[in-house]
């Protein structure tokens, strides 16, 4: 296509941008309903969407879209939501004009649909893409949307409450004001998400972020202890998880042993948690290694006097380790002693409870 061609060819397409746009803001109810069909289709279907984006935000839809979200009409409702996710999507400017213009309040209602479950997850997804910009996460914060995402944690259809998971993350890791404290409500549904995802995706990042910040409370610690599997999740997240995951999951069972130990440590230690802990004091970062040994500390059935720290026990372990093997594996069979000197010290303690 040479330049001139090319040039009629966007003259042609801004002229279509343009009549759309303009059923859209002075059309009757049908009209409007029309337009935005017409809005979606055409960014999903040109190579060139991230333009078209920006002209019909540039040519004023993005008003009167919004309108349509408090319509009576639920088809207008939900024509209005795609084309605005089509235009919200990959755009922070848009994203920001779409909450600026007041689509938070009406899509918070849409929330608490009960019936109409796909206006529901629609909302959903809507709230997680307009929480992507960091400027609009102070208003949604504020605006009760988070509790009817935890609430859909529990309800919603699949895809709604991974995109519940991913906005309530986006809203908790805001360094902006209102900081998002957590409801206890939402450990058990995540506990479920969580058994049932891959433990190194990026989905048991997201949900073991969360299940930390709910950890921080007396009430969140014992509703993820009453969950089932809650603590046998968290540990095969240790021995599964990604390096993000496995800090996260660490952190909640070291944050129950510190709230009370003689509470949770019998808890953690059922569930097998010291194998797990002990590769994470060799493989995990920095920060998950010193968690881990802490929480090694707090398990071991000894006095705080008597106790060895767990970093001059691995110390000891490795240099003998290194006199067995050499230079070759010396990693791999201090893990393998300390698992064994660990676990006979617990089946130790077991041994003396009545």
């Amino acid at each position: 296509m040479d330049e001139e061609e090319k040039e009629r060819w966007n003259r042609k397409k801004q002229t279509l941008i343009d009549e759309i746009s303009d059923k859209l803001i002075n059309g009757d109810v049908a009209t409007k309903i029309q337009a935005a069909r017409e809005i979606r289709s055409m960014i999903r279907n040109r190579n060139s969407s991230g333009k078209i984006r920006v002209k019909f935000a540039a040519a004023g839809v993005i008003q009167p879209l919004v309108l349509m979200l408090c319509s009576q009409q639920l088809e207008a409702r939900e024509v209005s939501l795609l084309a605005l996710l089509n235009l919200a999507s990959r755009n922070e400017r848009n994203k920001e004009q779409i909450v600026t213009c007041g689509a938070i309040p009406p899509l918070v209602k849409l929330l608490k649909f009960q019936n109409t479950s796909n206006l529901r997850e629609l909302a959903t997804a809507a709230i997680l893409t307009l929480s992507a910009a960091p400027n609009n996460r102070p208003t949604i914060s504020s605006s009760g949307a988070v509790p009817l995402l935890i609430q859909i944690l529990s309800c919603g259809s699949v895809q709604g409450r991974v995109d519940a998971v991913t906005a309530l993350h986006n809203l908790t890791t805001s360094q902006e004001e209102p900081i998002i404290a957590l409801d206890a409500t939402a450990a058990l549904p995540l506990i479920n998400l969580l058994k049932e995802c891959k433990k190194y995706s990026k989905f048991a990042e997201k949900t073991t972020s969360l299940l930390e910040i709910i950890s921080k409370s007396p009430q969140g610690m014992l509703a993820i202890t009453k969950a089932q599997d809650g603590i046998l999740t968290l540990v095969e997240t240790i021995e599964d998880g990604s390096q993000v995951s496995t800090n996260h999951a660490v952190s909640v069972l070291l944050a129950l042993c510190m709230s009370s130990r003689n509470k949770y440590r019998e808890l953690i230690l059922n569930e097998g948690a010291i194998p797990g802990l002990l590769r994470l004091t060799v493989d995990g970062t920095h920060e998950a290694q010193n968690k881990a040994r802490l929480l090694l500390d707090l398990l071991r059935d000894t006095t705080p006097e008597k106790r060895l720290s767990s970093s001059v026990l691995e110390k000891m372990v490795h240099e003998i380790a290194a006199r067995v093997d050499g230079s070759e594996k010396p990693a791999e069979t201090a893990k393998i002693l300390l698992q064994d000197m660990v676990q006979r010290s617990m089946n130790k303690g077991s041994s003396r409870t009545p």
